[in-house]
């Protein structure tokens, strides 16, 4: 075959090839998985028998010198280390794990919204009805609530335990409310529907009900910052659940078994990022929300920045790679 026939049926695969390499060598990890479409290893295999025939039929050095480099970059992406796990978990993080949120952004809207409703709906309801606060806490819950509340009280949001022991009752508790949320949506979606509308009940009448004895000032200023990690990330924990619930009841085109380990990875993975958020919301609860002291222009100045920091990572982080 002739020099130029071979180069005009090859060229375009190379093309698309050496385009992959170098975003592959440019932005590693969950970046490229967006480009599993191709084949690498049998693209690479191809070039190299493109290689060895360029170099038997005597083509031009212009030909085979391209054909090498393609072939060094593959021989690099193939033999390199693999990241460290901590870079991995990092790169997830910062990038990976918003652009998923971003991708399933249907169910994490409707989880909001099953949230944050009920919350509204209740706190406006308490405020024209004080005794519907009742309806929903005992009368030794609202007074140890009280308790924790009250402005008075030199840690706020609990009424006893070292900040180290709070944080590990704060992680045990975000946790496994999340955890509840993304399980349960396993069941059609209903158990998720179930815990987001509750907890926005349970949020929006204390909050009411603080804010009718005047206590409310104490409450906004605990919640103010570490809700930005807490309340989002179980916001993101819901959308999960019911993506897998939503998943099991209309799989679509897909066979229900793939359609639900598909929806199984994808959740799983909004799982884990939603667990890390409320880590991060047990230590500023722990050490920062219940501190009384601080001035309300501290307390409310950080928690909007905190706000403006987790609303802004999940929208912007990780548009740089393609795909985003």
């Amino acid at each position: 075959m002739k020099q130029d026939r071979f180069v005009a049926l090859h060229a375009s695969e190379w093309d698309q090839l050496q385009a992959w390499l170098y975003r592959a060598e440019t932005k590693p990890g969950p970046t490229m998985r967006a480009e599993q479409a191709l084949d690498f290893p049998a693209s690479y295999r191809r070039l190299c028998h493109h290689l060895a025939l360029a170099q038997a039929r005597g083509y031009s050095r212009e030909v085979t010198d391209r054909l090498q480099h393609i072939v060094h970059q593959g021989h690099r992406l193939l033999y390199r280390p693999p990241p460290p796990r901590w870079h991995r978990a990092a790169f997830f993080l910062v990038a990976g794990f918003p652009r998923l949120v971003r991708a399933q952004w249907r169910y994490m809207a409707l989880a909001a919204a099953l949230l944050y409703l009920p919350a509204l709906v209740c706190l406006v309801l308490v405020h024209f009805k004080p005794e519907f606060a009742h309806a929903v806490f005992g009368s030794g819950q609202l007074l140890e609530f009280e308790k924790m509340y009250d402005p008075s009280n030199p840690r706020i949001g609990r009424s006893s335990g070292t900040d180290l022991g709070m944080f590990g009752f704060y992680i045990w508790n975000n946790v496994s409310i999340a955890f509840r949320t993304f399980a349960s949506g396993l069941v059609f979606g209903i158990g998720a529907v179930y815990v987001l509308a509750t907890n926005g009940v349970i949020l929006g009448t204390l909050a009411g009900h603080l804010d009718q004895i005047g206590y409310g000032a104490p409450f906004w200023r605990f919640v103010v910052a570490h809700s930005s990690f807490e309340l989002t990330a179980i916001v993101i924990t819901g959308g999960a659940g019911l993506k897998m619930g939503l998943t099991l009841l209309a799989p679509g085109r897909q066979r229900r078994g793939q359609a639900m380990m598909a929806a199984g990875w994808i959740g799983a993975q909004l799982a884990l990022g939603g667990f890390a958020m409320l880590v991060a919301a047990a230590f500023l609860e722990a050490f920062w929300s219940s501190v009384a002291s601080f001035p309300d222009w501290l307390k409310y100045g950080s928690g909007a920045l905190l706000w403006v920091v987790v609303l802004g990572w999940l929208l912007r982080g990780g548009r740089g790679g393609h795909g985003a």
